[in-house]
């Protein structure tokens, strides 16, 4: 069995100091995809620059204490890239692709439109690129799984926020964004939790500062684990681990064979 983790840390220096190792030495992930790290990889605490049992891979956005994208695993990648040279923005560390023995993650942070939808245009660029770059993944790897996880920024339905009649307007809930998730979905990737949970409610992934939002329970499910419908089969558990804090994200997980 294989134990994947995804966790938006929200800065890993920080989440460094709220517990980090403790959840490491608790969950034992095989391997695990970090986005929003906001740092480079030689601006870490030693014991995160040579993490004992694992192989690490970054990529650091070009602006300091910005965006970043981060893989650690136990067993190391036969191949790694970065960014999707097609798409804007480049140079913000989004990407990750790594390849393993059986199957083929894409660790993504996903732009955000931002609260004005400023950027919404882009992101729908962004969404029509990405989907493009999975298919292209699959169709150039039968025979491997090709799992994305990270943070999309985006909830795909009703029952993935708190409230989404108030949020129909507001960025990763718009018609534009949620057309950009079902456009994987429509392209047979699973999303993984709601396969296995299709009626599950009130399990977010992130919460707002703002108004003691988690306390509360007023979250957004914006972090997945996407799988492509061939390889379905190798999907055990998805999971969201609402226990753990230190960054305003939750991790969220998979077990496949």
């Amino acid at each position: 069995m294989t134990k994947i983790y995804s966790w938006n840390v929200n800065g890993i220096r920080a989440v460094y100091k709220k517990g980090f190792m403790d959840f490491l030495k608790t969950q034992d992930p095989d391997i695990l995809c970090l986005q929003e790290i906001k740092a480079n990889h030689d601006q870490l605490p030693q014991e995160l620059q040579n993490l004992e049992g694992y192989h690490a891979v970054f990529n650091s956005a070009e602006k300091k204490g910005y965006s970043g994208t981060a893989i650690y695993s136990k067993e190391k990648p036969t191949m790694v890239a970065y960014e999707i040279p097609e798409l804007e923005p480049q140079n913000e560390g989004r990407v990750i692709t790594a390849e393993f023995k059986n199957f083929i993650l894409v660790n993504v942070y996903t732009p955000n439109s931002k609260r004005q939808l400023e950027r919404l245009g882009q992101r729908q660029i962004w969404d029509k690129g990405f989907t493009s770059y999975l298919n292209q993944l699959r169709q150039e790897n039968p025979n491997k799984a090709i799992i994305c996880c990270g943070d999309l920024n985006v909830a795909h339905q009703e029952i993935d926020l708190a409230r989404p009649k108030q949020n129909t307007k507001n960025a990763g809930f718009t018609q534009e964004e949620r057309a950009g998730i079902q456009r994987h979905i429509d392209n047979e990737f699973i999303d993984t939790f709601r396969h296995l949970h299709p009626k599950k409610a009130e399990e977010y992934t992130w919460w707002s500062y703002q108004a003691k939002s988690r306390e509360r329970n007023v979250g957004w499910r914006i972090d997945y684990f996407l799988l492509d419908k061939n390889h379905l089969d190798i999907l055990q558990k998805a999971e969201i681990h609402q226990d753990v804090h230190g960054s305003d994200h939750c991790p969220i997980s998979i077990q496949i064979k």
